[in-house]
């Protein structure tokens, strides 16, 4: 008989995959139309998508509740986030973009420690620090393969961690589909200011880009709702290695779709990256396992 956990397993594997295809659909985007514009784009179709899923369900689009700082604050880290994301896929490779959002289970351990008082015992410090030296590595600063603006990939692990963080904080009663539905909005609000700064014109986009942006939601969304099934199937500790399939798929798309090829280094430190969060992701799930017997409850 399959278990939960093995059935969880497998849709986090398919979850995975689908955001990779994601991925590699931005940069497909983004090499034809403005980046601003794509992200807008993104923003504006997952708040519509999201609306209509709150509707069928009975949900309302907008309470007083969304006014609340912590949902504000995420919606904030959320666009910081996803605009790291997008002109990181724009203006870098896939590979290395990828390799470098492995390392957001880290800053969320680290963020948690630091702003939100979890305890954190020197083995997960130790990860976390490996897991950067690995960031670093793909990075490469001061070395002549450094570009810039593959910080912007930083950039989105730092404000997705925040959003993980302030989501933690959030009153229960805020319906999770009218969340995220308030964060695309935020996201289309941050691409229109973007683009206005910027002075990218949005061009209107041609039948294949519609394709690609359609293809873009479908596996999004899909990814999203796989991802939401599996973590409330399966055990945290059984599921955590298998987020790192997202990164090899990334990797083999890259190759086929774009004709990279990461040099030793990237591959080096996405391999330290993936090492360290599993390990952090293991070690966290243990002590809560521990906790929950402690206190006399079941972990399951």
């Amino acid at each position: 008989m399959v278990s939960e956990n093995f059935r969880a397993a497998m849709l986090m594997v398919v979850s995975m995959v689908l955001f990779a295809f994601e991925d590699m659909c931005i940069k497909l985007l983004t090499a034809t139309l403005p980046y601003a514009q794509v992200l807008g784009m993104i923003g504006l179709l997952g708040w519509f998508s999201f609306w209509i899923m709150l509707r069928r369900q009975g949900g309302r689009l907008w309470t007083r509740a969304l006014l609340d700082p912590l949902v504000l604050l995420r919606n904030l880290a959320e666009a910081v986030g996803s605009i790291g994301i997008v002109v990181a896929l724009a203006l870098t490779e896939l590979s290395s973009t990828s390799a470098i959002m492995q390392a957001l289970p880290l800053a969320i351990v680290l963020g948690a420690a630091l702003f939100l008082g979890e305890p954190v015992g020197w083995r997960r410090w130790s990860a976390i620090i490996a897991g950067f030296l690995g960031v670093i590595l793909v990075i490469r600063p001061g070395l002549a393969g450094f570009q810039p603006v593959s910080l912007m990939a930083v950039v989105a692990v730092l404000g997705l961690a925040a959003r993980d963080l302030a989501t933690r904080r959030i009153p229960r009663g805020i319906h999770s589909m009218q969340l995220a539905a308030s964060a695309f909005f935020a996201i289309f609000v941050a691409a229109v200011l973007m683009g206005l700064v910027m002075g990218q014109r949005p061009v209107l986009p041609d039948v294949r880009e519609w394709l690609i942006l359609a293809g873009c939601m479908a596996v999004g969304i899909g990814g999203y709702s796989l991802l939401v099934t599996a973590t409330r199937l399966g055990e945290a500790s059984a599921l955590a290695p298998f987020r790192y399939a997202r990164l090899v798929f990334a990797l083999i798309l890259a190759l086929l779709v774009f004709g990279e090829r990461p040099d030793s280094l990237t591959l080096t430190g996405a391999a330290i990256i993936v090492g360290s969060g599993c390990y952090a992701m293991l070690r966290e799930a243990r002590l809560r396992r521990t906790q929950l017997r402690a206190a006399g409850m079941s972990p399951r």
